[in-house]
């Protein structure tokens, strides 16, 4: 029938120059090769010419829509683009800058949907008929850009209205959607959800929503913005940013069941090393040139970072000296070491804010030794002036100060537990997959909820409270306090001595954290966490950074026997070789 319809009209598609033409619910023509919707319509023909008769209509007309149970046919390319959206929309609400969204991130998207060779070019690989590789995709499809003949996605700010004809997607040619079609499973709501789960072959570069969050990481990492990724990860886990069941907000023509829920349903939350690996695989796999240079001036680098955790961590500003020395032992501060760039396959792929903790933690093990010895002493030492000389300046005490510290972050730690204990894995959005099962879905909820608030209100629990908007800083030491709580302008007087025209360490020992490689041979790591073989006191510094960055205190550990194992020099603090060397591992003593 609808070859009749179209068989009169011979004009070829001013997009792809091809004579292939089908209609829409609307009556409108389209190209069903690239999907260009036109405006002409089907006209009626009558020969009965029937006097004082009204036309009522010219055109086809509105065929009857399909029932809005069955949806629209959608991929699971589309899915992520939604979800990008939102969270890019979610990232501006929180103060980043407006080009991210339509200017970069769209870019970085419309990339890798070109060089997966899922859009933007003249034979888009089908899931189901072919596995899709890094290999199968090296090629340098920036070169031709004349190949490009479908449309798809000018921007992330298009209107949620364009998500609503197939059309406007694209995504896949007519010959991509033919094969899917035939495969498409019933187990699933989109068109290649069922081949999209299966197995790939190594080195496969696929969506996943932890992939979400390493195209906003990147995006944000290319304009220097003001946000780590362990604040990113932050954010998202106090659901600031869509994750946690995002296809809640997808439109209710796109359904989701079946395998869909694999693809998009997450049952745990991000993990560092995860995003951040995805992250250098992403940035690698779009053949991105080098990244605009981090410099001394930008938020990421370690002598600012470095700023936020000591104010964070209630440390001493004086603090901030001595990373800067140890920075600039390690070279950590320069240009070239701290810049991503995704063509030196050999360049280190900084984690800035793991770094800037890192630094911190052998500042205080050159200054403190933290040998659950030594920093005891000098704590007395300060206890004891602090309490005779109450005006001036105070001596920093590490063990008022690990008192406070601890205190705090108790508190901070069971307000986090709780917060997670009432999360919802659940999506909160009934989904239902037909008209029939729609009621009795939701009457399960609307019963769900009235039980909710009933044994809420038998147990007299209150309501959560919204959520009030993010901070860069989990904890706040405010020093007007009279409580003398913030250590911010403490002195390190009695940790310190003058020699010569320079200030350097009371303490002449520093201990390694490890000098041994793993033993198991599959293993590269130079060491494996583990607290027994470490001081009380390392472990509590360890432990107060991870949970400031949310991230394993091992991976914090791993930074700092890097740094040591790497930098010889970084045991010269005064510029002189006076520095001993105590080794801690298992069970040998902790010398002070």
């Amino acid at each position: 029938m609808e070859e009749e319809d179209t068989r009169d009209y011979s004009e070829p598609c001013v997009q792809c120059s091809v004579v292939n033409w089908g209609l829409t619910d609307e009556g409108r023509f389209y190209c069903k090769s690239c999907h260009n919707v036109i405006e002409r319509t089907k006209e009626v023909l009558t020969s009965d010419v029937v006097p004082n008769a009204k036309i009522q209509s010219i055109s086809r007309g509105f065929r009857k829509r399909k029932k809005i149970d069955k949806g629209w046919e959608w991929y699971v390319c589309e899915g992520f683009q939604y979800i990008l959206k939102k969270q890019a929309e979610a990232l501006q609400t929180l103060g980043v800058c407006p080009q991210m969204k339509d200017a970069i991130l769209c870019n970085f998207w419309r990339r890798y949907l070109q060089k997966s060779k899922q859009a933007y070019c003249n034979t888009p690989v089908s899931y189901t008929s072919k596995t899709l590789s890094i290999s199968d995709v090296s090629t340098d499809v920036d070169s031709e850009p004349e190949r490009i003949s479908i449309r798809g996605l000018s921007s992330f700010s298009e209107s949620d209205g364009d998500l609503q004809t197939e059309s406007s997607f694209g995504y896949v040619s007519s010959i991509g959607k033919a094969s899917a079609r035939e495969t498409t499973s019933v187990c699933s709501g989109s068109v290649d959800g069922g081949s999209y789960v299966l197995k790939r072959k190594k080195g496969n570069l696929r969506m996943s929503m932890p992939m979400t969050l390493s195209f906003c990481y990147i995006a944000l990492l290319w304009l220097r913005e003001p946000v780590t990724l362990s604040d990113l990860l932050r954010f998202v886990i106090d659901g600031h940013i869509p994750y946690l069941n995002a296809f809640q907000y997808f439109p209710e023509e796109m359904k989701l069941y079946g395998v869909d829920l694999k693809i998009f349903h997450v049952e745990s939350w991000p993990v560092y090393e995860d995003v951040h690996n995805k992250m250098s695989e992403l940035a690698a796999f779009l053949d991105l040139p080098c990244f605009p240079a981090i410099t001394d001036s930008c938020f990421l680098h370690p002598n600012i970072l470095c700023i936020k955790y000591l104010m964070e961590a209630n440390l001493p500003d004086e603090l901030h000296n001595w990373t800067c020395r140890v920075v600039k032992k390690i070279n950590a501060g320069e240009t070239d070491f701290l810049t991503l760039d995704p063509v030196n396959k050999s360049a280190r792929k900084v984690k800035y804010d793991v770094l800037a903790a890192a630094i911190i933690i052998v500042v205080l093990k050159l200054l403190f030794l933290l040998d659950d010895q030594y920093e005891w002493l000098l704590a007395n030492l300060a206890g004891k002036r602090n309490q005779k000389n109450k005006e001036g300046c105070l001596w920093f005490d590490f063990k008022k100060w690990y008192k406070i510290i601890k205190k705090s972050v108790d508190v901070e730690q069971k307000k986090l537990d709780e917060e997670r204990a009432r999360c919802l894995w659940k999506c909160e959005k009934p989904l239902f997959y037909s008209a029939k099962e729609k009621s009795v879905v939701l009457k399960k909820r609307q019963m769900v909820v009235n039980l909710q608030r009933q044994f809420g209100a038998l147990s007299g629990s209150r309501q959560v409270a919204e959520k009030q908007s993010p901070s860069s800083f989990q904890l706040n030491w405010a020093e007007e306090n009279t409580d003398g709580n913030c250590f911010h302008g403490h002195i390190l007087e009695g940790v310190l001595q003058e020699k010569g025209n320079s200030l350097t360490t009371m303490n002449t020992k520093y201990w390694l954290c490890t000098v041994k490689l793993c033993n198991e041979k599959i293993c590269g790591q130079l060491t494996h966490y583990k607290e027994s073989n470490f001081p009380q006191s390392y472990q509590f510094v360890l432990n107060l950074f991870s949970f400031l960055l949310r991230v394993p205190a091992s991976l914090i550990h791993e930074e700092v026997v890097g740094m040591e194992m790497y930098c010889p020099n970084l045991l010269e603090p005064s510029g002189k070789s006076n520095t001993q060397t105590v080794k801690i591992t298992g069970k040998e003593p902790r010398g002070g």
